[in-house]
């Protein structure tokens, strides 16, 4: 299935898709170890609202497909993906879009590993 341009944003992230069977390569998939952290991520970068009007941004929390889970043996079943999906009506736009939210995603991140115990439990 290949994504229908919108002639509103016609520039959309690239990202190489998780799996080969990946039906939509403009999304970005950040893995997050359970379904409270990557919810945690969406909802400390949703509050922060895009400031062009030339860029768009989606944020969802979505199950990993079983190709992408670790082990075997179900340790990692509970892993969740954060869906971004942007769309901006130039390259520079999209650019500096996506590096705001990789900063953010960042920080989010970093409070996770220093505040949050499951992640540390996740790392051990």
């Amino acid at each position: 299935m290949t994504a229908i341009p919108d002639p509103e944003f016609p520039c959309s992230m690239q990202a190489t898709p998780l799996s080969c069977d990946d039906d939509d390569p403009h999304v970005l998939n950040v893995p997050f170890p359970t379904a409270r952290l990557a919810t945690t991520a969406l909802k400390a970068i949703q509050v922060d609202p895009e400031l062009s009007p030339l860029v768009r941004r989606q944020l969802t929390v979505v199950p990993a497909p079983k190709s992408t889970q670790g082990s075997p043996s179900g340790d990692d079943a509970d892993v969740q993906l954060l869906e971004v999906h942007y769309r901006a009506t130039t390259n520079r736009m999209l650019r500096v879009a996506v590096n705001g939210f990789m900063e953010s995603l960042k920080l989010v991140v970093e409070v996770m590993e220093q505040l949050d115990t499951d992640v540390l439990d996740h790392q051990q």
